[in-house]
């Protein structure tokens, strides 16, 4: 490697290095976004600690049917004998990776749709926008139940559903953000110089469009992780891994509400709610930081 290749590599990461400080000291002042990103850690840190702080392997029957909690169980049994904590604690391990898998995939396939039919145009765009519409008129809910039921009740069966259903609006927001940006000045410039259309989309509009993308990505998790709790919920999840529409599908079987166990059904509750409020808030506060306007207003 040349040494003007190697200095050029080195600014880059120095500038790279420069603007994640700089996001940093913007996002840590938001209170919102600090409470949203300690409650994503705190179950990130329970999701990688549950093979060693569950008292219980998940689907073993360790006690009585319906025992209240107390008696070496935190949270009770449910209706077979399964110690409740134990499948709450493995189950944030299922939620959060069919999240962020899904996530990730649903917004790489948008990206790479937004950014072809965007830059290209003509009979590419065409195209690949009439598929996009086609997915946007589909009711993804029914969809989803369709496609689950089709392909089996299985982990990574759920995922490819959330993100088969989920890229649309990636894709439209990434085309529209290729439109603008490929008309600057410094991309004619690029091409001017002779780069190649994958040089452009890659090194020239792509950079430009990440915090974006990423933003996007985070109410990605959230739909992912209802979705996946909502399926589960109605039967079509992995039977064999807990998670914590598994729990509430459980205790909607046993009739749990109705019989006020409510050890069952709150805790699960809660931690789908707390895990999308991190998620939620982080969100708000990457708007903020991303969006100069809604920046100025806050200020």
């Amino acid at each position: 490697m040349t040494k003007p290749a190697e200095r050029v590599r080195r600014e880059r990461f120095s500038t790279s290095i420069r603007r994640l400080k700089g996001f940093w000291s913007l996002y840590k002042t938001s209170r919102i976004g600090m409470f949203g990103l300690s409650l994503i850690f705190a179950f990130i840190v329970v999701a990688l600690a549950s093979p060693w702080i569950a008292p219980y392997d998940p689907r073993a029957l360790v006690g009585g049917p319906f025992q209240p909690p107390g008696d070496g169980h935190v949270l009770g049994t449910d209706q077979v004998g399964r110690d409740i904590y134990s499948m709450l604690l493995w189950g944030s391990r299922i939620s959060l990776m069919v999240g962020l898998l899904a996530s990730a995939f649903s917004v790489a396939i948008g990206t790479a749709i937004g950014l072809l039919s965007g830059y290209f145009r003509g009979p590419i765009d065409s195209i690949l926008m009439r598929i996009t519409d086609l997915f946007i008129t589909l009711p993804s809910i029914p969809l989803m139940l369709i496609l689950a039921s089709l392909l089996g009740r299985s982990v990574w069966n759920i995922i490819f559903v959330i993100a088969i259903t989920g890229w649309t609006s990636t894709a439209r927001m990434v085309r529209a953000q290729t439109l603008s940006i490929k008309e600057r000045p410094y991309v004619e410039a690029a091409r001017s110089v002779g780069a190649k259309d994958s040089q452009i989309m890659f090194r020239h509009i792509l950079p430009n469009i990440i915090p974006l993308i990423f933003a996007n990505a985070i109410v990605g998790i959230v739909n992912a992780i209802l979705n996946e709790s909502g399926l589960s919920f109605l039967g079509l999840g992995d039977p064999t891994k807990p998670s914590w529409g598994q729990i509430l599908r459980y205790a909607n079987e046993a009739g749990a509400m109705a019989t006020g166990r409510l050890w069952f059904i709150i805790p699960p509750g809660i931690c789908i709610m707390l895990i999308t409020i991190g998620f939620a808030f982080s969100s708000y506060s990457l708007d903020h930081i991303l969006n100069p306007r809604l920046r100025e207003r806050k200020g």
